[in-house]
Order: structure tokens, then sequence, then C-alpha cells
């Protein structure tokens, strides 16, 4: 279950970054995760709800965005969703591709609230 470690990750950058900025409260937090990344939402927000509290984070609320496997053929270029498990191009069959969207997480924002 690699969900703990990538959410330990986001949280620890989170209050980092919320330090830097002075803020003592997040509100919110926007995880982007491919399919890909086999990182399933449902195992990110159960490690978000036991990781975040006692932090600046434990009263946010996690979005998360789970984007679709995109795929290019470097053969014909037609840009694809495949039919997972299978990577072959759906016009040329060809068996080699370019990711072009489904491997990434990353944190794209959060929100918070300074003192006062």
């Amino acid at each position: 279950m690699h969900e703990l470690s990538l959410m330990q990750s986001v949280i620890n950058l989170v209050e980092e970054k919320a330090k830097a900025y002075g803020l003592v409260k997040v509100t919110k937090i926007k995880l982007v995760v491919g399919k890909m990344t086999m990182a399933f939402p449902e195992a990110l927000e159960m490690a978000f709800s036991a990781l975040s509290r006692g932090t600046v984070a434990q009263s946010a609320k996690l979005e998360i965005e789970q984007r679709e496997v995109r795929l290019r053929c470097p053969n014909c270029e037609l840009e694809f969703v495949p039919e997972l498990p299978y990577f072959t191009c759906l016009r040329c069959g060809h068996v080699a591709y370019q990711f072009i969207q489904g491997r990434e997480l990353y944190l794209e924002y959060f929100e918070g609230e300074g003192e006062g």
C-alpha cells in the first residue's frame, strides 16, 4: 500500500509550504493522480484521514482528480485512450507507444488561512 508513503510526502510538503506562506490552517488540497500510478483514490483518502491528524491539514478537504491513460502511437501519431490492459494503437495496431498522461501524481494546489 504505497498510498501511505505517497500521502505522507504530500502532507509533509503541504506543512512545509503552509508554514512558509504563514498559513495556520489548510482548507483544501488538490491532487492529480494518473491511473497508471496504481494509487487508488479511496486508499489515498484513507491515508489522508489517518496521516493528517494533528497537522495544519487535519480539517482540509482532499480533492483527487484521476487522469485517464492517454497514449500516442509513434507510428501513425494517433492520440488515444487505450482499452486497458492492452496498449496497441487503435488505428494501426502498433504496440510501441508514448505516454501523454496517466503516469502523473502531483500536488496541484492547496488553499488555507493565515492568522487573524
